[in-house]
């Protein structure tokens, strides 16, 4: 059936065109397989996400539970410095590894910033997410199995919870101050066509790194709701939970928003051809306004 739209905004019948119904039957065959591309490409995508998610928290809080349980490869165990490099190093790998085939979100504040921009569609923000966090709870149940119940009784997995004097609203500024940090360097090397995509995996791996080394000491630096909400289910500890699933995705979407409405529309003024005493540059990259240059 075809249907056209009146002038008034109703819904109303139009009989189809002579052998227009081959044409629909084709039509209906490229949606359908559409359909299929769409369902077979959000079932591969997730499983990336699901694998690198995975990774991304197995590594993190096996790190965690290897210093707290005073595990060493050789000399000291690891300290907030190797748990924050853990954390970053794993992902600029992962980013590398899986960018081209999902993206490589492995956050659902990331998911969500881009889709709230545009950047993503909301079709696929769904599945996204659920394979996001089936692989967060894998990851912890990987550090549970590696080493064993001491690494859940002791350790609860790397599971995050503000340290002892810090407020749940001082806890959720940091959560979502750190996840900004993330997030803004994303929307910068990952959606802006300037930014040569050589610095995509690295960019990102510091930018985490870093967030985890100012948040660490204060919330344990989830950066990422799914890092807290995964050790969380596996290990029993809900502390505040509520929090490290909220304030990553406040901080991730204002990120976004910043960097897509107002950041990406910059240019870096140059001094090519222009007098840098006035602002004046080449082409449209200069900062000055018309009323500002000499004539």
């Amino acid at each position: 059936m075809h249907r056209a739209r009146s002038g008034g905004g109703s819904t109303v019948y139009r009989p189809p065109a002579a052998g227009a119904g081959a044409a629909s039957r084709t039509a209906v065959r490229a949606a359908h397989a559409r359909g299929g591309r769409y369902s077979g490409n959000v079932l591969r995508a997730g499983v990336a996400e699901a694998v690198g998610t995975f990774f991304l928290i197995y590594t993190g809080t096996a790190t965690a539970a290897a210093g707290a349980l005073g595990k060493s490869t050789a000399g000291t165990p690891p300290d907030s410095l190797a748990v924050a490099l853990a954390f970053g190093l794993v992902l600029a790998a992962l980013v590398g590894a899986l960018g081209q085939v999902s993206g490589a979100h492995l956050n659902a504040a990331v998911t969500l910033g881009l889709a709230v921009t545009g950047k993503f569609p909301w079709r696929y923000v769904p599945a996204y997410l659920g394979f996001q966090l089936l692989g967060a709870v894998a990851g912890a149940g990987a550090t549970w199995a590696t080493f064993g119940n001491a690494a859940r009784s002791r350790a609860h997995l790397g599971a995050t919870v503000p340290a002892a004097g810090v407020s749940e609203v001082r806890a959720f500024i940091v959560e979502a101050l750190i996840t900004f940090l993330l997030v803004f360097v994303i929307m910068a090397v990952a959606t802006d066509a300037r930014v040569p995509a050589a610095l995509a995996a690295p960019s990102i791996g510091f930018a985490l790194v870093a967030a985890v080394l100012i948040g660490g000491g204060i919330t344990g630096g989830a950066v990422n709701p799914d890092r807290a909400l995964g050790p969380a289910i596996m290990s029993g500890t809900f502390t505040s939970l509520w929090l490290y699933l909220l304030a990553p995705i406040v901080g991730g979407i204002a990120a976004a928003l910043l960097y897509s409405n107002v950041v990406a529309k910059a240019a870096a003024p140059t001094t090519d051809d222009g007098d840098p005493q006035t602002g004046e540059s080449a082409g449209d990259r200069s900062l000055a306004t018309a009323a500002d240059i000499p004539r």
